[in-house]
């Protein structure tokens, strides 16, 4: 029943990130200087299994604006190429604060 409850809460996480995402992506493609700053940062993750980890990928990947590039061997940092980065560490503390805190709890 707890892993029920903690998946529910990941999809509707997933849910609010997804809206939120969106409208900020359509605000910078909707903008006439469609000022962005891309780029790709180097994500660690305290996820162990590789079931989860991957899940965080492709959540990540599956967000409007932002692209899981590549996982380390050690399956450690996940490669995020974010469309506008503002700040390193938020988009890192948005990750975690979100997706990872539900896997996390998933994965226990």
């Amino acid at each position: 029943m707890r892993w029920l409850y903690h998946a529910f809460r990941l999809a509707v996480v997933f849910a609010r990130e997804l809206a939120m995402s969106n409208l900020a992506v359509a605000r910078i493609v909707l903008s006439p200087k469609m000022v962005i700053n891309p780029g790709i940062i180097a994500y660690k993750t305290e996820l162990t299994s590789e079931l989860t980890i991957t899940f965080l990928a492709n959540l990540i990947t599956l967000t409007p604006g932002t692209l899981t590039v590549e996982i380390s061997k050690d399956h450690s940092i996940l490669y995020i190429h974010t469309l506008n980065i503002e700040s390193p560490e938020e988009t890192t503390e948005s990750i975690r604060g979100t997706f990872e805190k539900e896997l996390l709890e998933l994965e226990r």
